[in-house]
């Protein structure tokens, strides 16, 4: 492989045991099984952008592409699960009314419960980020007589960038989320290498970086910063009391939640095909940020990352640049 330098439109997500890549025909995983085996498997994909041309449109593109790989993820993730032999695990400590369970509702329990856990999840971030930073402004506006209402966005905004950072920073001493963060690590450097030209191999890999600003992470950070910017604006013309009612006030939000997400996924594919100076000081928040969701990944956890890679790469990688 030459030593040029390209910008490639190959992303990817750590699973549990592997590694998901998805490249510019399709997508691969690599996950290690128990007997230590790493099983590759490539899948056709087809993208709502590539179905309709709408999908691929400017802020359109963004909010589908988030969308997709929401579920794209969630289905990789339980992929992984089932050929890292963890479902056999928690299979072995179900109780016996779950296993009761399971015997008599099979796959439609699973789907009862992962549609309850999503509604839950989504209603629990609805809560934290959009409901909780506003009760708390009220206390502190309430102390300080009024004086912060014009600071309400940025207060909101950088109050959820800290409950963000204190939660990952938590999940991320637990043992088996450090161990997905290895594996997030080993993603990020081995596209790392593939971009600086350098062979696939466990060595050079391992030479490379894992902060990538093209990452979930960095898009996570960006779509918070941007919502300090959205939200302060929205506060100068909403009426007070509206923004007094935090029901209603979290409601009023909501609408920016896509918008925030379109210019998010703008910047980030800015990101990965550009490397000047305004790009690197606003990704630096999202950078710093996978100090703490990537870990430097052993041997074996780095050849799952290059298997997955290998797998989706054209032969030419003039062909997987960003066009």
């Amino acid at each position: 492989m030459s030593e040029k330098f390209h910008k490639t439109s190959v992303g990817g997500q750590a699973l549990i045991e592997g590694v998901m890549m998805r490249g510019p025909k399709g997508m691969a995983t690599a996950v290690r099984k128990p007997d230590g085996e790493i099983l590759t498997e490539y899948h056709d994909i087809v993208s709502f952008g590539e179905k309709h041309k709408f999908f691929k449109l400017p802020l359109i593109r963004g909010i589908v592409g988030f969308i997709e790989s929401m579920i794209m993820g969630y289905r990789c993730l339980m992929y992984s699960a089932e050929v890292s032999g963890m479902e056999e695990i928690e299979d072995a400590e179900m109780s016996k009314f779950e296993k009761w369970l399971d015997d008599k509702l099979g796959d439609k329990l699973m789907s009862v419960i992962m549609g309850i856990a999503t509604v839950l999840g989504f209603a629990l971030a609805a809560f934290i980020f959009l409901f909780l930073p506003n009760i708390i402004f009220k206390g502190f506006n309430s102390l300080s007589h009024g004086s912060l209402e014009p600071f309400r966005g940025v207060f909101e905004g950088t109050l959820k960038i800290i409950i963000f950072i204190v939660y990952m920073a938590v999940i991320s001493q637990t043992k088996d989320i450090k161990r997905v963060f290895k594996y997030h690590g080993a993603e990020h450097k081995s596209i790392c290498c593939y971009e600086k030209g350098m062979d696939l191999t466990v060595e050079n890999v391992k030479k490379c970086t894992r902060f990538h600003p093209r990452c979930g992470t960095s898009f996570m950070i960006v779509m918070l910063i941007l919502s300090i910017l959205l939200v302060t604006l929205l506060s100068l013309c909403t009426p007070k009391e509206l923004k007094d009612n935090p029901i209603i006030w979290t409601f009023i939000k909501l609408p920016l939640i896509p918008i925030i997400m379109a210019l998010g996924y703008e910047f980030i594919r800015y990101a990965g095909r550009h490397d000047n100076i305004m790009v690197k000081i606003l990704s630096a928040p999202g950078l710093w940020m996978q100090r703490i969701t990537t870990k430097e990944p052993e041997d074996d956890i780095i050849e799952c990352g290059i298997e997955a890679l290998k797998a989706v790469i054209t032969e030419n990688p003039e062909d997987d640049e960003i066009k």
